[in-house]
């Protein structure tokens, strides 16, 4: 190992042993019971066998987008993630899945594989070096350098240069992507566009909505269901809330409950009634939000009224529902110009929007997305 890696192994251990005690308190949590241990103390987290294709990913949303990767290299795929999000999702697609270890595991965790692919913007320097130096061929994908981030990658330039010596091949989302990669030290890049165009979203369950105009509030987090209810009213159509995050189902449900106190509105939760004859529905499950897509008019998409960065807009506009959303949509950029007619406004006109929904346009996808060139190139290391 270099100094460098040295000095970076050594300053990760002492964080790790400062952190003990946090790791273990937050391991408590039921949200983090299974990740900590897994991810800071190997706890049911053994290797992978070795001489597969490596797949690693963040969180539900960049499991998905390589669900066809996974599918295409079946019981060669193994798959690490970092979020329990992207854990549920993994488990779904193949029993090859891992939480990735913290990085001073790493050197002692990986094995040799044939290739490792990387999904974004998980650019972690020991995940990279070891895979290599065990042997694997080493590809980052889809990859993206948002604006909102790029002045921070430019800061650490230094660390991604070492970090990039060790990737073999980058595909970018966009030509943007590809010189703000190569500034940081990329070599071998190719534009790809985004993979998460390359399928089709599916329904898996087939749902009946009336005759009423249906708004889905998709993805929300904290402050926007408020925002919502507050633009809301019954005239403008039903209204379902799908929360992003499941620990907070408990939280909306008083929210919503609140909110109708002194309204002549029904309401009900979707766990105790698979339906959407209510006025406001809480869905309080996950993995059907494609589901209520394909029967929803319009889709007011959440992460973006907050300083979120917004969420995958895709799917609503594959369904071409009507498309609202908020304008801090930083992380979500490349693919919002994938699609046309869709509304970006400030909190304040949320009311105005939702009373003009007849006149507002459908989304459209403009764009499609191709694994192709990835499958290409992995299966030249394997020959």
């Amino acid at each position: 190992m270099s100094l460098f890696s040295i000095f970076y192994y050594i300053l990760l251990f002492v964080i790790y042993i400062l952190a003990i005690p946090y790791l273990i308190f937050k391991s408590k949590n039921p949200k983090y019971k299974q990740a900590i241990p897994s991810k800071f103390f190997l706890s049911n987290n053994s290797r992978f066998k070795e001489n597969g294709i490596w797949f690693h990913s963040c969180s539900m949303g960049e499991t998905k987008a390589i669900k066809p990767l996974i599918d295409y290299y079946k019981d060669e795929a193994r798959v690490s993630v970092i979020t329990n999000t992207g854990f549920e999702e993994a488990s779904k697609l193949t029993s090859n899945v891992r939480y990735l270890p913290f990085e001073i595991f790493l050197p002692f965790w990986i094995n040799k594989q044939k290739v490792l692919v990387v999904m974004e913007a998980e650019l972690w320097f020991m995940l990279f070096l070891f895979a290599k130096r065990k042997g694997a061929k080493t590809f980052l994908i889809n990859a993206r350098i948002s604006d909102k981030s790029y002045n921070s990658y430019k800061r650490f330039s230094f660390f991604y240069k070492r970090i990039f010596k060790n990737i073999d091949k980058v595909f970018a989302q966009s030509d943007i992507d590809k010189k703000r990669l190569e500034e940081l030290g990329a070599s071998n890049v190719e534009v790809l566009g985004n993979i998460k165009l390359a399928q089709e979203p599916k329904v898996n369950n087939t749902f009946t909505k009336g005759t009423d105009i249906l708004i889905t509030a998709a993805s929300t987090h904290e402050n926007e269901e408020k925002l919502i209810l507050d633009a809301y009213e019954r005239k403008q159509g039903r209204l379902v809330i799908v929360p992003r995050h499941p620990e907070r189902f408990d939280s909306v449900d008083l929210l919503i409950k609140e909110y109708i106190k002194d309204k002549s509105l029904t309401y009900h939760k979707y766990s105790q009634e698979e339906n959407f004859n209510s006025d406001i529905i809480l869905v309080d499950k996950m993995g059907i939000l494609n589901d209520i897509f394909a029967i929803s008019d319009v889709v007011v998409l959440g992460g973006a009224f907050e300083k979120i960065g917004g969420h995958n807009p895709i799917e609503p506009a594959f369904f071409k529902c009507k498309l609202i959303s908020g304008k801090n949509i930083f992380n979500q950029k490349p693919l919002f110009e994938c699609i046309k007619d869709f509304y970006l406004i400030d909190n304040n006109e949320l009311s105005k929007y939702l009373n003009n929904i007849e006149n507002l346009k459908e989304a459209v996808l403009t764009k499609a997305g191709s694994i192709d060139p990835i499958i290409k190139e992995i299966n030249a290391c394997k020959r």
